[in-house]
């Protein structure tokens, strides 16, 4: 056996009722619960002022505003914002029903996430990797023999993003009124009690219809992620029938946002045992971010590429294509360390050195306790969120082969961004009630967050 270098500590005040899970729960002010739960509204006019600028203004912002300068913001988007259809209706809930049977039928290998702060041991059905190939092989197959046109999403996306928009705001509506009649857990609920915040972040830890079916990884994992590389395909199939050829940056763009994708459904039981399943409430913020902010935004490159063709010179896109494929590197090995560490009880090696890490115990509202280790080597040595570096280099180089400055292309990046770091704020703050001296003493092994001697 390795020797490992062990130290394991209590929580300082470790908590009884798993109140330092998830999101805030109660006493917030209703202007701060108003602020908080704003993005109920900005988000959904944001991916409206963002469609326009791109179908309507050659993605920039600055003609965006002067339009709104002479004619209003309202008149704008009513002019040009998406469109509220049958057809897009129809095409949304064809493409949700088809996610919801491959999720439900298909067959996979069962695996188990996180106890919940109620000590509640779920288990999930891993069968992505099937459904994201078996739902390509179909688009292929109807495209080929002439059923749907490969072009189909680009063609019609004022439709979609009305009609994604609209799934968002019902599953968000019907999650809500779950949690109070009919909640699979209810134990594991959390109200603040403001019935906005609550709509926005979530009651319900993990909601499920019957016993199986987890509304929280079917959305954050199935329509989606499923859509982003078929928004990015069809992209490029339109791109094909308006110029006769694909141009190079959106094929070098579409691999590495499929390489991501892929590596999310190989690696699918990883994922339960991020922030989003073992501790984000199931509320607007993951319910409409899945359905509708994921595929519209995430997307934005392939967009572009579509209406605007263009390619930058041959060295700025093998340049930017190799910091991607380094940034994947980075993300994809840092993510295999954590887990090779947790799921071999710390017997492994990290770099070809015994794992160091340290035992940080804690307790779930039920009394009981348990472990789980804080690796202090390899990547997780070097930082203490390494894989969220990965991920930004990998976010930037993909904007940055479209080879353009409009802002409009940076959303992206810039998202993942304050994203990333308001997680990893968060996720800190979490760790450091949850595993208490155990969680300082890992911060003093690691000082650093991101990059070392940056943050």
């Amino acid at each position: 056996m390795h020797h490992q270098a062990v130290i394991t500590a209590n929580p300082a005040s470790p908590s009884s009722n798993g109140s330092v899970w998830g999101r805030t729960g109660i006493g917030r002010s209703w202007f701060r619960s108003l602020v908080a739960a704003s993005p109920c509204f900005l988000a959904p006019l944001t991916s409206i002022c963002v469609f326009v600028t791109l179908a309507q203004y050659e993605g920039s912002f600055a003609l965006f505003g002067e339009a709104v300068t002479k004619e209003g913001l309202w008149t704008i988007c009513v002019k040009y914002g998406p469109e509220i259809t049958a057809k897009g209706i129809f095409a949304v809930v064809c493409w949700v029903g088809l996610q919801a049977l491959l999720f439900r039928y298909l067959p996979g290998e069962t695996q188990t996430g996180q106890y919940t702060p109620a000590g509640y041991l779920l288990s999930y059905r891993m069968n992505g990797l099937s459904a994201w190939i078996l739902t390509h092989v179909l688009y292929g197959v109807l495209s080929w023999y002439g059923v749907l046109d490969p072009g189909f999403i680009p063609r019609n996306w004022s439709s979609l993003i009305g009609a994604m928009n609209l799934a968002g705001f019902l599953i968000s509506a019907l999650s809500f009124v779950k949690a109070y009649v009919m909640p699979t857990h209810p134990e594991d609920r959390k109200f603040s009690g403001s019935s906005l915040y609550d709509f926005y972040m979530g009651i319900e830890l993990n909601p499920r219809l019957g016993e199986n079916f987890d509304l929280k990884l079917f959305s954050n994992g199935r329509p989606g992620m499923i859509a982003w590389t078929l928004i990015d395909i069809s992209n490029m199939a339109y791109q094909y029938q308006t110029q006769q050829y694909v141009e190079p940056s959106l094929i070098l763009i579409t691999i590495l946002q499929g390489l991501y994708v892929l590596d999310f459904f190989v690696n699918e039981s990883w994922y339960l045992r991020t922030i989003d399943i073992a501790h984000d409430h199931y509320g607007f913020y993951l319910a409409w971010g899945c359905f509708c902010f994921l595929p519209t935004t995430y997307t934005i490159q392939g967009q572009y590429l579509g209406l605007y063709p263009q390619s930058a010179s041959k060295t700025h896109l093998a340049v930017f294509f190799a910091i991607g494929l380094a940034g994947y590197a980075l993300f994809r090995s840092a993510n295999s360390q954590k887990d090779k560490v947790r799921r071999s009880g710390g017997d492994c090696l990290i770099w070809g050195q015994p794992a160091s890490y340290i035992a940080a115990s804690y307790k779930t509202s039920d009394g009981k306790q348990h472990t789980s280790l804080l690796l202090c080597s390899g990547w997780w040595g070097w930082s203490r969120h390494a894989n969220y570096v990965g991920d930004l280099f990998l976010s930037y180089s993909t904007c940055a082969l479209v080879g353009s400055s409009h802002v409009v292309v940076w959303i992206y990046a810039l998202w993942m961004t304050m994203l990333l770091v308001h997680r990893c704020m968060r996720d800190e703050k979490r760790c450091s009630d949850k595993y208490g001296a155990a969680w300082e003493e890992y911060c003093r092994r690691v000082p650093w967050r991101f990059v070392q001697g940056v943050w």
